[in-house]
């Protein structure tokens, strides 16, 4: 029998051989250096790791960091062609904007509470949304018609609660296509003014109800590099696509909108190509089925639309002209021919305008009391006696003038006029003035606070109050309060 010693002398002896070897070639040979510079000891006492944050936790360091402005910097994403003209915040937009595509070239630079809380905000995939509280206090009793969209007066009400799922694509590179969607679920007392004839349309055409449901946007994106300078193809139902103002709020300058808004035509359903021929110059085209109407409906006809928009080069204006929803023009829900034009002008760093004129009508609008019953929730059109049916016309234009305080307020004054001539969008034959002025208020960057102080006016009938009053004085407000 052997000793246990005996046993490991000969491996014991290969040990500390090679161990005499190391050693050698580590104090001279070869420079390699086996300092503790290379191989730090681990420390006789590591510091704790914290645990892991909750959901909770993360959604209130974010309100916390963004609302008392300690969110750590992160450098600007790289961004193809013109610089922004605008800051965002304060403004809704950082680009002169247009419809029926993202803004081609610029990054997703958005960060929302939600994600960062659920995920880091690591993923392209984004929900989010917003709550939108109002009140407002009128000279009207029941209802601020033709104003929008705080139709009911004197009261607090919930707007629009909203819930985004969305993915943009990205139109930055130009290497691969890439592709985007969006789904959005709209609840509050706006659903009338996004409501398609077919997309749950009872809930206004047959009830009106003061609150309702909308799925109001539901598109696919597809972004194809080499053509042009960039091309997005939209397809789905998409927000209708010239002019200043959005029927989602975050996209407004004030929280009511311009009478010019509030009658022409508010979502699309068919395909959109946005075509960035160069830095300064965009082409759209399209084809849908006519304007708040889903396609299965018999109201629904083949629509064309097509706009061009020029920037100049040092940003600083801005035109965009559209022909929007046409087709024969004949009388059918909302089937208004639209010729728009919005032109942007950026003063000096604080203060720019903003300008928005239209022509709309309709061929055959049934004659107000004549035999033909018009559309559910449309009006008919005031004719010259003898007629049963005739054409009726709109005209309008809006004017924006804004100024920047600081990266979290702007002030704003807005003028508008509307020639409804033959009452077949408002009900009342007559021209309409609007003039407001308002304050636009940041918390951060997740708080919107906007109270505005408006005055209307009928100038040929009594056209507010049911009927009772020529004019109107609201003073209103509203919060966003995005998630």
């Amino acid at each position: 029998m052997y000793s246990t010693e005996e046993m490991f002398s000969g491996p014991r002896d290969v040990i500390l051989r090679i161990a005499s070897i190391f050693l050698f070639v580590c104090m001279g040979w070869g420079g390699i250096s086996c300092s503790a510079q290379n191989n730090a000891p681990l420390p006789d006492n590591p510091s704790p790791q914290p645990p892991p944050q909750s959901f909770f936790r993360r959604l209130t360091q974010f309100y916390h960091q963004d609302w008392h402005g300690t969110a750590p910097p992160s450098p600007a994403p790289p961004r193809r062609g013109l610089p922004s003209p605008l800051p965002s915040p304060p403004f809704p937009n950082s680009d002169w904007s247009y419809g029926g595509s993202p803004v081609l070239g610029e990054p997703d630079t958005n960060s929302y509470p939600l994600m960062t809380a659920w995920n880091g905000a690591r993923s392209r995939t984004k929900v989010y949304g917003w709550v939108e509280p109002t009140v407002n206090y009128s000279t009207s009793t029941n209802r601020n018609s033709p104003e929008a969209n705080d139709l009911y007066s004197n009261r607090l009400e919930m707007d629009q609660l909203i819930l985004y799922v969305e993915r943009l694509p990205d139109s930055v590179q130009r290497d691969h296509v890439d592709f985007g969607y969006h789904l959005t679920a709209f609840y509050g007392t706006d659903y009338r003014y996004t409501t398609d004839k077919g997309y749950l349309s009872s809930q206004l055409l047959v009830h009106d109800h003061q609150y309702g449901f909308d799925p109001i946007l539901e598109y696919v994106d597809v972004y194809f590099p080499k053509v042009g300078k960039g091309m997005n193809i939209r397809a789905g139902r998409f927000i209708s696509i010239p002019g200043i103002e959005a029927q989602l709020t975050p996209n407004n300058y004030m929280f009511s909108h311009s009478l010019l808004y509030a009658i022409d035509p508010f979502t699309d359903t068919g395909i959109m190509a946005t075509i960035e021929l160069s830095d300064q110059w965009l082409v759209q085209a399209g084809i849908t089925g006519g304007h708040d109407v889903a396609l299965w409906t018999s109201d629904a006809k083949p629509s064309a639309t097509a706009c061009v928009s020029h920037t100049t080069s040092s940003v600083n204006n801005n035109v965009y002209l559209c022909a929007n929803g046409i087709n024969n023009g004949k009388y059918a829900y909302n089937n208004v021919q639209q010729y728009d034009g919005t032109w942007y002008h950026k003063f000096s760093k604080n203060w720019h305008t903003a300008t928005e004129a239209y022509v709309m009508y309709q061929r055959d609008v049934p004659r107000t009391g004549g035999p033909i019953k018009p559309e559910p929730n449309t009006n008919a059109a005031t004719c010259r006696p003898g007629l049963d049916r005739c054409f009726a016309p709109e005209y309008a234009a809006v004017n924006y003038v804004l100024r920047q305080f600081s990266d979290h307020d702007f002030i704003g004054f807005r003028s508008d006029l509307l020639n409804d001539k033959k009452g077949q969008r408002t009900g009342v034959n007559t021209k309409y003035t609007e003039n407001t002025l308002m304050l636009s208020h940041w918390v951060g960057s997740t708080v919107q606070i906007r109270p505005e102080l408006r005055f209307d006016h009928a100038w040929d009938r009594k056209s507010y109050d049911n009927g009772k009053r020529q004019s109107q004085l609201t003073l209103a407000c509203d919060l966003i309060f995005h998630y």
